[in-house]
């Protein structure tokens, strides 16, 4: 038997399996007919000619193939060099391999959902576009010494016995949308001990800390229910694995409002325009994470944010996207609240030091009114923001008002943008921090803490996947004690998102 011979039986094997996956698609006609012609089994005329066949099936590929392989020169086995043998099995290889290319192509293009990986992890989507899901895993490996968190107190300094290796955060991220794309769901759990942003683990647990979901149909004007981070300043709503640096500043802390249950109106006005603008209004229990307001107080935020350029700014710290157009946002923003919280983080509602406990509290004993005015601009390579906060809190039980003031700047640059031998991985960092709260034994005299840190990024893939070092020299001025304290502080963390 010849080659060519022995080589049509083995492509009609191949043609007869793909006629069991029922051959209706003109793409996949038309790319195992390719085959047979570019590896000589069929002529340019029977090519035509199958081509021209409205539906071709397996039983006209087969009678095809069959008749181009008895028409063919009949070679005897005995005459077949060993080279000639070698080139008839690579030849029947990229036959097969083609074939197979051929069907999976077929298969995917019939398939009613598709299949990706991008920025937000895997892509699952119909070929309508009316469903999507995506799913994504992150990390966040760290090394810290001596502190894992920002020192507030005298005894804290003083304990500088700390050096310790930590899984800060564990993610599983799902989100897209459903029926129309402007149904947005999102919600994402936390897989780590449950923690305080500065306490060590109490317990292991998971966690569902955002749910939401977005009816957003218009540019102009949306809708958006459930639990998330309270849109009312960048540092906070910025993505922990979208940071500049390990950990945000020492002003979070004290001035995050975090995530709240509640609903919110949001949009877009102007455009693309000098006059672009975002806006956001909501209305929240007030009570943090999970929990249903225990009494007819909510919490109120408003939030105006100019888009001066035109450009909206995404909410992510760097430029490592390098921004080629200038684009820069201004924003102010405010909230007002009564309840037992005197502040908020991922753990819930929670007290600054030397106010009541909330379970200790009364459900209206504080009354929470603060302010943000902010800043952000990014442009090829380079990325500046600032905030800076007022926070006023009165206690209805002790009778006093307490205020409190906030402020940070930081930049970052890839310098690979001005000198050629820089890593264009690399960029560096700097970020300045101050605030200004009540002594913890005396709110009438204020504490003062700076935070000046130097930090580094090296990018494998965008904030997918990225080192983050950074040094800090942290400081206190305790306004009771009359004392001055300081000490300098270590990390190293890997972060990184499947």
């Amino acid at each position: 038997m010849s080659f060519k011979t022995a080589l049509s039986h083995a492509l009609c094997l191949a043609v007869g399996l793909t006629g069991s996956l029922a051959l209706t698609a003109s793409a996949t006609d038309k790319a195992l007919l390719n085959v047979l012609l570019q590896n000589g089994l069929i002529s340019q005329a029977q090519y035509d000619q199958l081509m021209e066949i409205e539906e071709v099936t397996a039983a006209d590929v087969l009678s095809t193939v069959s008749i181009a392989a008895e028409e063919s020169p009949q070679v005897d086995s005995s005459e077949i060099t060993e080279a000639e043998l070698a080139s008839s099995i690579a030849l029947d290889e990229n036959v097969q391999r083609a074939i197979d290319e051929a069907v999976t192509s077929a298969i995917i293009a019939e398939s009613p959902v598709t299949s990706s990986y991008g920025s937000k992890g895997f892509r699952f989507e119909t070929r309508d576009g009316n469903w999507q899901t995506n799913l994504q895993w992150r990390a966040q490996l760290r090394y810290s010494n001596p502190y894992g968190s920002d020192p507030r107190q005298i005894s804290r300094f003083e304990d500088v016995s700390g050096s310790s290796f930590e899984h800060r955060r564990l993610r599983m991220k799902i989100g897209g949308h459903g029926f129309q794309p402007w149904i947005k769901y999102y919600f994402e759990v936390d897989l780590q001990p449950a923690r305080d942003v500065d306490a060590d683990a109490v317990k292991t647990s998971a966690r569902v800390i955002d749910w939401r979901i977005d009816l957003a149909k218009w540019d102009w004007g949306g809708i958006r229910l459930g639990q998330w981070k309270v849109d009312l300043n960048r540092e906070r709503v910025d993505s922990s694995g979208r940071q500049q640096f390990v950990e945000r500043s020492i002003v979070n802390r004290i001035f995050t409002v975090d995530r709240q249950v509640g609903v919110q109106v949001r949009g877009r006005l102007f455009k693309g325009t000098m006059a672009d603008m975002r806006y956001y209004a909501g209305v929240f229990n007030g009570e943090g994470r999970g929990v249903k307001n225990n009494s007819t107080d909510h919490l109120y935020m408003g939030r105006l944010q100019w888009n001066f350029l035109g450009r909206d700014l995404a909410w992510k710290q760097t430029d490592v996207e390098y921004t080629d157009l200038p684009t820069g946002s201004f924003a102010i923003a405010g909230f007002t609240n009564e309840g037992p919280c005197t502040r908020w983080s991922s753990s819930g509602c929670g007290n600054l030091d030397g106010f009541a406990k909330p379970s200790e509290a009364t459900e209206d004993q504080f009354k929470i009114e603060q302010a943000v005015q902010e800043f952000a601009f990014k442009y090829r390579g380079f990325s500046l923001q600032q905030e800076w906060h007022r926070k006023f809190v009165t206690d209805r039980i002790e009778g006093t008002e307490s205020d409190l003031t906030g402020f940070y700047i930081q930049s970052g640059y890839f310098f690979h943008n001005l000198f050629d031998a820089f890593p264009a991985p690399l960029e560096l960092a700097a970020r300045y921090a101050y605030v200004s709260e009540p002594n913890k034994s005396m709110r009438s005299i204020s504490n003062e803490r700076e935070e000046f840190t130097l930090g580094a990024n090296w990018f494998f893939a965008g904030h997918s996947n990225k080192i983050t070092v950074d040094f800090s020299h942290l400081t206190l001025d305790d306004g009771l004690m009359m004392t001055n304290h300081s000490d300098n502080r270590f990390r190293i963390q890997w972060d990184v998102s499947f």
